[in-house]
């Protein structure tokens, strides 16, 4: 039996593949590569779970990043739990054959409680005073402390906000390295991020791609060089392609103009009260999801949506009947292919809520890109961070407004299904001309796995 170390790199794609990225083009040739549709939406999470389970989101129920709670009435973000990923996955799928089978679950999405063997996610501790400590979570519970003994405290303001970058990628790829010297896996997911950061930030063509194309590359290969010579079969795989972008679109603005958002004031400061609002839209990359709550205006806020300027196609009905339904919205607005969609709904930046100018990715109510660039309105921004920073250090509360308001500044993005061959994600793996869909991963891993 075979054992796998599926590496997933973030944003890659056969377009990146051709202009950069020459090791891990030398290493697709010698394999093959298939590039298919990424499932709808084409996120993080949807990606994830629905190479994981085999489904889509019908029966999965990862409708995407984030979903509005009907029940609690509250959108949430980021969730962590693995309980939310619905039906068998691949590890217990090829347990069930192989009663010895063992998988190592390394930052992949939804890690919280997982079944596999060992799991490793970002997680801060959230002391009674308030404050946030950086750390991860780990399973077995005495995981954590080994990988934090031999590799340091995970770098967890590379992970994601405005310092994301290089670190927090190479500590997972040495973690992923730690996990098959200690124990050897039969199935090492490893989830490689890093190059996501800057298509987001700065787009597919700018200059400033140049280093992070050099950075994952070498990453990449190093890895995959590790991985063989001690007779682990490599695939490398990733979630979606990014679109260059040039327009934010505002729905929540739109639908207050209309009259349909619930504004709440709280300490001067304007807060999205979606449970009282009658149309609302949950904005993530590409996709929107737009929630009703008075069904007389449902027809005119279609109308509207679909009206946006920004605005590709409007979907009704395209998570089923069961539990995907329960939890995406009553449309999903789709952006043109050099659009997105912001949560944003204040009028005036004066009374924007403070997170909003804060990497917080649980308090908002959709998904903010912004939050990987710095504010250029701010003088010696990387002071400020220092400064907040060493008052974290020492145990005192602070806040980080550090995070612009001008969407603008995104030139990168992603979440739609139709989109160019060369913005498909890819599979690089021995016989990878078998996989046609998102799908299909599943049943590649699987096979692979069981051959």
């Amino acid at each position: 039996m075979k054992r796998i170390a599926v590496l997933n790199v973030v944003g890659l794609t056969k377009g990146l593949l051709t202009r950069n990225l020459p090791r891990i083009r030398q290493i697709a040739g010698i394999l093959e590569t298939a590039s298919f549709s990424p499932v709808f939406p084409a996120v993080t999470t949807t990606a994830q779970a629905t190479y994981l389970t085999g489904t889509s989101p019908v029966d999965h129920g990862i409708v995407g990043n984030g979903w509005y709670e009907r029940e609690d009435a509250e959108v949430r973000f980021w969730k962590q739990s693995n309980h939310l990923v619905r039906g068998e996955k691949l590890w217990e799928a090829i347990g069930r054959e192989r009663s010895d089978f063992r998988c190592a679950k390394m930052f992949w999405w939804y890690n919280m409680y997982s079944s596999a063997d060992w799991s490793v996610t970002p997680r801060p501790i959230y002391p009674a005073d308030g404050r946030k400590i950086f750390d991860v979570y780990a399973h077995p519970p005495g995981l954590r402390d080994q990988l934090v003994g031999e590799l340091g405290e995970f770098p967890f303001p590379s992970f994601w906000g405005p310092r994301a970058g290089l670190p927090s990628t190479k500590w997972i790829a040495d973690s992923a390295r730690w996990m098959e010297q200690q124990e050897e896996p039969d199935l090492n997911l490893v989830y490689l991020p890093h190059l996501d950061y800057g298509l987001q930030r700065w787009g597919p063509e700018a200059p400033e791609m140049t280093e992070e194309f050099e950075e994952i590359d070498q990453l990449v290969a190093e890895l995959v060089s590790f991985f063989e010579a001690r007779g682990v079969e490599v695939v490398i795989l990733s979630e979606y392609g990014i679109s260059e972008v040039q327009r934010p679109v505002h729905l929540n603005r739109i639908f207050r103009e209309k009259g349909w958002i619930q504004i709440k004031e709280e300490l001067g400061l304007e807060l999205l009260d979606a449970g009282a609002s009658r149309a609302f839209a949950v904005a993530d990359h590409q996709i929107a999801h737009v929630y009703i709550q008075d069904e007389s205006i449902r027809s005119e806020v279609r109308q509207v949506v679909e009206a946006a300027e920004g605005v590709a196609e409007v979907r009704e009905g395209c998570f089923g009947q069961g539990i995907g339904q329960q939890r995406g919205g009553d449309f999903v607005a789709v952006a043109s292919p050099d659009a997105w969609f912001t949560y944003y709904y204040w009028r005036d930046d004066i009374v924007a809520p403070d997170f909003a100018r804060t990497v917080d990715i649980h308090r908002k109510p959709g998904y903010d890109p912004a939050e990987l660039h710095l504010d250029p309105a701010i003088r010696l921004p990387q002071l400020r961070v220092a400064l907040f920073l060493l008052k974290k250090r020492l145990g005192l509360r602070a806040l980080l407004p550090v995070i612009p308001l001008d969407a603008s500044l995104v030139k990168g993005s992603h979440g739609r299904d139709h989109v160019p061959e060369d913005e498909q994600p890819v599979l690089i793996g021995s016989e990878a001309s078998s996989v046609s869909s998102a799908e299909g991963v599943f049943r590649y891993l699987k096979s692979r796995c069981l051959s």
